[in-house]
């Protein structure tokens, strides 16, 4: 099974990758992981983009896979190559709500992650405002090819139905 989930900051993306992944025991990736340069000395390095683009062509060799982020625009290939294409276009409140959540979580030192400033949690919540407005517009469009395989997941209790009820 290939599933690939998209949506933006805060939509419910990694929860819902992580419970599939348990449930099914497919190997999860997380497009994070690639985009951005963990290893730079500089915060925000992007990797570079024929290292991204090789390792995203090493997790697409896989027989399974689950592959999760907000990024469209370069991964066409999992897109095609995937059985189910899950979209959170999740309500604004909600995916505020979430956000501001994670990051009293990660400054309380009860989630790991990047421990954001309360600016960078503005911005962030700014990006996915513009990401929801504009961006899922170009993931629709793009989408359109792949209808028969594009599950769009509104609200919280349908991705809790996919987890509970499977693919």
């Amino acid at each position: 099974m290939k599933i690939h989930i998209i949506g933006c900051s805060g939509s419910g993306k990694t929860y819902l990758a992580k419970a599939l992944s348990e449930k099914y025991n497919i190997p999860l990736f997380d497009l994070d992981d690639i985009y951005w340069d963990n290893c730079a000395t500089a915060y925000n390095s992007k990797m570079p983009t024929e290292k991204r683009t090789e390792l995203l062509d090493g997790f697409l060799q896989n027989d399974d896979w689950i592959i999760e982020g907000v990024y469209y625009a370069w991964v066409g290939q999992c897109f095609e190559d995937a059985d189910i294409i899950y979209v959170l276009d999740i309500p604004k409140r909600i995916y505020i709500y979430r956000i501001i959540k994670r990051a009293i979580r990660r400054k309380l030192g009860f989630e790991k992650g990047k421990r954001e400033t309360w600016k960078s949690v503005y911005y962030l919540i700014k990006w996915t405002d513009t990401f929801q407005s504009e961006n899922m517009v170009q993931i629709r469009k793009i989408l359109a090819q792949y209808k028969e395989k594009t599950i769009w997941l509104k609200r919280p209790n349908e991705v809790r139905k996919v987890i509970r009820e499977g693919i």
